[in-house]
């Protein structure tokens, strides 16, 4: 049977429209930018085979175009669907904090680098700077490296914020593992790089590892 022959309540698009997108499962969602399915199979049946192939919706979404594509049911036209409604959600998640802006909470500075660094399947490591009223100048991503671990080197830190005529930092980097809890080499990599930033007056006011979760220095008394 069809989507089109399902009752009202149950198809995709009709759900979210009467119910919200967040009455629907992942499976759904998939499916509505999926839009048709193939012989014998509806929108949900392949969505709900690419979750299950690929483990879930991150591996999915995160997923290059070849291996998305050799799929059956899907071609390069649902895969850029797809692609497209992922940096939607990237660049809606991003429009929360601009330059100039001022960063009033942590959630809404980890919002925004989970949105830039999550998506990577290797680690990243930036910066955010900040003038003294904890405005952003600017978000630069510095060091990548592997899927463990990326060498980062203080003095490129510290040239980036004078670059910037920062007067505080955020550090960030992501942990593709999903795992944010911080390792000792994070640990005293920090530590290294609050002692670098204080030389030049630059201060290091947290580092937040994106993961499944999200940890901050600064919260759990790690800074």
């Amino acid at each position: 049977m069809t989507i089109i022959h399902w009752p009202l309540d149950e198809r995709p698009r009709e759900k979210l429209l009467n119910k919200g997108a967040k009455s629907l499962s992942d499976a759904e969602l998939v499916a509505i930018f999926l839009r048709t399915g193939r012989h014998g199979k509806t929108a949900v049946d392949i969505a709900r085979e690419l979750l299950n192939d690929f483990g879930g919706l991150r591996a999915l979404l995160e997923g290059t175009v070849h291996s998305i594509c050799q799929k059956p049911g899907v071609g390069k036209a649902k895969y850029a669907m797809l692609s497209a409604a992922l940096e939607l959600g990237r660049r809606h998640q991003e429009a929360g904090l601009k330059v100039g802006e001022k960063l009033s909470h942590s959630q809404m500075t980890k919002r925004f680098l989970a949105a830039r660094l999550s998506h990577y399947s290797h680690e990243v490591f930036a910066c955010l700077y900040l003038d003294n009223h904890n405005r952003m100048i600017a978000f630069k991503e510095l060091f990548h490296g592997t899927l463990t671990e990326a060498n980062v080197y203080p003095r490129e830190v510290v040239k980036s914020g004078l670059l910037h005529n920062a007067a505080k930092v955020i550090l960030a980097h992501n942990h593709p593992s999903g795992n944010p809890i911080p390792s000792q080499s994070d640990q005293e990599m920090t530590q290294l790089l609050k002692q670098a930033l204080a030389l030049v007056d630059i201060k290091l006011i947290d580092h937040i590892i994106i993961g499944g979760d999200h940890t901050s220095f600064a919260e759990t008394g790690l800074l």
